[in-house]
């Protein structure tokens, strides 16, 4: 006898609820696979876990994993980051869109389905979760205003690079003019010319209490926002044109600091392309 999945709830589930385009939240997730465990990580998160512990999620509807090889992690900064000790560990970032309105249907089921590959030892212990948030989505700026992908397709377009960058502030009260300087003053202005089409900026959001174990709570909750520039070429090309001196603008505004730079190139599904250049 099959065994019993509640297939009649499906069609009352997706009969209610936000069901829109928009990015509303997102998984944003920096990985450091242990030394000597690269390929198997690799193929782990590659051939099952990029799946069965996100895509086939309900809510999460796009996906895209980029890889820092040796020569990108040297161009990180800052040299002391309060996000990765040292500053180059966590060679591969996994970036999720999940639909707005969704997050908390998605809480339940990622929790769910998370201590399931858990207890089916189908979760790959030998790494460590440099930057693992879920976050809400606060703005996107766009290098060519209407032309263009839009953020609901970056997932998915080729983009050839990817910067990640997290701004924090002292004080929760603060990160609000951050974000206004940032969204109508900063990133117009560093978009324009430039190879990223786009910048996307969320808040991270705190771990549910009934976490996976070894994924550590979220820090910066009230104080630090995340973004992502989605770049038309390879950052090692524009690097010192148009990113070495992101913290240098933030730390003139007053408004915040710049905690982590970091440029990452996209992988290669189902292929072990640029293992071997992590170390």
């Amino acid at each position: 006898m099959s065994e019993d999945t509640r297939s009649e709830l499906y069609a009352e589930l997706a009969a209610v609820g936000p069901y829109g385009t928009h990015p509303g939240h997102a998984l944003i997730t920096m990985v450091e696979p242990h030394p000597g465990h690269e390929y198997a990580y690799n193929r782990w998160y590659e051939d099952d876990h990029y799946y069965a512990g996100a895509m086939a999620m309900p809510w999460m509807y796009a996906g895209r994993r980029w890889v820092a090889t040796r020569d990108l992690q040297l161009l990180r900064y800052p040299e002391k980051s309060a996000i990765a000790q040292p500053v180059t560990a966590g060679c591969y970032l996994s970036t999720y869109w999940i639909t707005a309105g969704r997050y908390d249907d998605h809480m339940r089921w990622t929790v769910a389905i998370n201590k399931r590959l858990n207890r089916d030892a189908r979760v790959y212990h030998d790494r460590t979760h440099v930057l693992t948030a879920f976050q809400d989505h606060e703005a996107t700026v766009y290098r060519d205003g209407a032309a263009g992908p839009r953020d609901i397709h970056a997932l998915d377009h080729p983009y050839a690079g990817l910067v990640l960058q997290v701004v924090e502030v002292d004080a929760p009260e603060q990160r609000a003019p951050l974000l206004e300087w940032l969204r109508s003053r900063h990133l117009p202005k560093r978009l324009a010319g430039s190879p990223a089409a786009m910048v996307t900026v969320f808040r991270p959001t705190p771990l549910p209490g009934d976490r996976m174990t070894y994924v550590k709570q979220v820090e910066g909750v009230d104080t630090r926002l995340t973004l992502l520039w989605f770049l038309q070429a390879d950052p090692r090309e524009c690097w010192e044109t148009h990113f070495a001196g992101l913290d240098a603008a933030v730390a003139e505004s007053g408004l915040g600091r710049v905690e982590l730079t970091a440029p990452f190139i996209p992988t290669v599904p189902g292929t072990d392309t640029y293992v071997d250049r992590l170390r």
